[in-house]
């Protein structure tokens, strides 16, 4: 009886909800209106009161680029302490990551082809686990250092022999193979992180490599210009002209962390 009873409460509510329902997935202008709606009542009670208008445009024009996919994951948030809420933007053709270019590679890079990789790129020291090595001079010492040398340089040449000109990856670079990915002209991004590592096979179209000895099944990424921009104070890399548009990124800035967090949270409620 109880379960009927649920039922039938659960038949009216659906059929007033239809009754209800408003359809404009045929007017393109229609249904902008209706999601910018949804997400200002979303934003009316929170700390984005005041620019709701402004947070509203910004979260139905990143899920508009999604183009129906479901995936969140593709809208990356990026909070920068600094400026106003108003400062805050949705970048129109682009993806960003919050890294560093490394030293003297180039900063700009056109018709880019990148390698996402997860491998240690840390390994010009000896590193022996659970046992040990006994030498009778300094000159075997440094005899097994030059191995290890040579052992990580003949991996960034099996990496630059793929044919990429950007080398974004997981883990640290090391002084070693970032000085010859820059001899090489090899743009090199150490520490993505593990979303960044995620987002960037979504947006460039490529593969997460770990290890290179068959370039042939490798998967590069690709995209028209990736440079060095300043937000605020600090430098970010941003991807331009990537194969897929869905992706975006978004920058909210604010006068300290607390507001930061706020609209962080405030918005993720209006994307959902």
């Amino acid at each position: 009886v109880v379960i009927g009873g649920y039922r039938l409460a659960r038949d009216a509510a659906l059929k007033a909800l239809r009754a209800a329902a408003i359809d404009h997935s045929d007017d393109e202008a229609a249904f902008r209106q209706d999601l910018l709606n949804i997400a200002m009542t979303t934003l009316s009670s929170k700390v984005l009161s005041q620019d709701k208008e402004h947070f509203a445009a910004i979260a139905v024009d990143a899920v508009m680029k999604l183009r129906g996919s479901t995936n969140l994951d593709q809208i990356q948030i990026i909070k920068r302490i600094g400026g106003t809420l108003k400062d805050s933007y949705l970048d129109p053709d682009g993806f960003l990551l919050d890294k560093k270019i490394g030293v003297g590679c180039p900063k700009r890079m056109r018709d880019c082809k990148v390698m996402i990789a997860n491998s240690p790129m840390d390994t010009d020291k000896v590193k022996i686990y659970g046992s040990k090595v006994k030498v009778d001079s300094v000159a075997k010492v440094a005899e097994i250092e030059a191995a290890e040398k040579k052992k990580m340089l003949d991996k960034v040449d099996k990496i630059i022999a793929h044919g990429c000109n950007v080398f974004i990856n997981r883990q640290l670079i090391y002084n070693l193979p970032e000085q010859r990915f820059a001899d090489a002209g090899v743009m090199s991004i150490e520490h993505s992180d593990f979303d960044g590592t995620e987002r960037l096979p979504l947006v460039l179209d490529g593969d997460i490599v770990s290890t290179f000895d068959t370039p042939e099944r490798v998967k590069l990424g690709s995209c028209e210009l990736i440079e060095e921009v300043m937000i605020g104070e600090d430098k970010l890399v941003r991807f331009s002209g990537c194969p897929n548009s869905q992706a975006s990124s978004i920058v909210l800035r604010g006068a300290n962390t607390h507001v930061v967090d706020e609209a962080h949270r405030s918005l993720h409620d209006a994307l959902c």
